[in-house]
């Protein structure tokens, strides 16, 4: 066995980021932007009004004072007209300020009869001018790598981007084994179970970026197991999910060595998950998950999310850990790093009574993995412990 650590450095060996590809602005979001990009001119492009007033020189404001109005600008319609002493622009929010104004005087501290202004006794301090450039300049960039919220893109269209470069969607191919599988919504036999593990590491992965496929149930002969192989080929990742181990019926081994695979490593220090294989077939890399569907979502979180996140450019880097206080007890860890399933609330972590990886309804109720490295001493309420988040909720 080998350490979590070790087999994350081994899996990241694996992968490489993927090619580019140009993404409309408006499918962009979730996506990864792959190299920096530089906004084409200011914003504003002109010192803007940032209130509905009038526009004004400084050196005129004072209270009391009478100005005569000699035009209108609102957004999208500036004004050639210059400002001088004694005079006052009507003017709109987001409307280009005139040559000669510095100042925007609100409408709230102006009273208008005709085509003149009385300021009030009272003023707003202003200017409410907005410089030219006062959020970006021409040339400021974007970084990249960079995943792509609802901010960003709101930033690279004012930056005049209609496309971005962004790093193409890794295609992971997920294959799950074994006779005792039927699909959801089929009639099982007494002795099957429903397929459950696909569609949670499905979603999971597809919220980290990756476009997946679902492929069939592989049964448990190997002429079964090689179709379903062919089936995932131009992936850039296959993740087998049960079929790893060592029993007559773990088949996973034997086949994709009988394909070429090259073995990276088999079998991880951690709970749960020990059983877990990767390697690399031809240009694709391959990781084989234990069955059980807690292994498969913890593993899923703590190894096959940061590869996709490497595939998209994204520095290999484990999943983030966070620190939170024990709210109650806990015992001794053992020789592998324990990843327990967790409630985090504000600054507190509880780990669930029951731990056994084959309850959905606990990481169902959990939001985090409190993770206890090996050999970790005996905890008492209080202490700060480290977390992972589980992301797909």
């Amino acid at each position: 066995m080998i350490p979590v650590s070790e087999a994350l450095d081994q899996l990241f060996a694996l992968v490489a980021p993927l090619g580019i590809e140009d993404v409309p602005l408006t499918q962009a979001a979730g996506r990864t932007l792959a190299r920096p990009l530089a906004a084409t001119r200011d914003q504003p492009p002109f010192p803007s009004s940032a209130m509905d007033g009038y526009a004004v020189r400084d050196a005129d404001v004072a209270p009391g004072a009478r100005l005569t109005v000699v035009g209108t600008a609102a957004a999208g319609h500036a004004s050639d007209l210059t400002v001088g002493a004694g005079e006052a622009l009507r003017i709109f929010t987001g409307a280009p300020v005139p040559g000669g104004a510095d100042r925007v005087v609100i409408q709230e501290d102006v009273s208008r009869d005709g085509d003149t202004i009385t300021l009030n006794a009272k003023l707003d301090a202003g200017p409410y001018v907005r410089p030219a450039g006062g959020d970006f300049r021409a040339g400021a960039e974007v970084s990249a790598p960079r995943l792509l919220g609802p901010a960003d893109l709101s930033l690279l269209a004012a930056m005049n981007h209609a496309t971005l470069p962004c790093t193409r969607k890794p295609e992971v191919a997920v294959i799950a084994t074994g006779d005792e599988l039927v699909m959801p919504g089929e009639t099982p036999r007494p002795d099957q179970i429903i397929a459950s593990n696909g569609f949670g590491l499905k979603a999971l992965l597809e919220q980290a970026g990756a476009r997946v496929r679902l492929l069939p149930v592989a049964r448990d002969t190997e002429a079964s197991l090689h179709s379903t192989f062919d089936l995932a080929a131009g992936a850039d990742l296959v993740v087998t999910i049960g079929g790893a181990s060592v029993g007559d019926h773990d088949l996973v081994a034997g086949v994709a060595g009988a394909r070429g695979m090259a073995p990276a490593f088999y079998k991880v220090a951690m709970r749960p998950g020990k059983p877990l294989m990767a390697g690399r077939l031809g240009d694709t890399a391959m990781v084989a998950l234990p069955g059980n569907p807690v292994s498969t979502l913890v593993c899923g979180t703590v190894f096959l999310v940061p590869m996709v996140r490497a595939m998209l450019g994204h520095p290999p880097a484990p999943a983030p850990r966070y620190s939170a206080t024990l709210a109650e007890d806990i015992g001794a860890n053992g020789p592998r790093e324990h990843y327990m399933r967790a409630r985090v609330d504000g600054d507190t972590i509880t780990p669930f009574p029951r731990q056994d990886s084959s309850l959905l309804t606990v990481i169902a109720s959990a939001n985090a993995l409190l993770v206890r490295p090996v050999g970790d001493p005996a905890r008492a309420a209080g202490e700060t412990v480290d977390y992972v988040l589980l992301t797909a909720r």
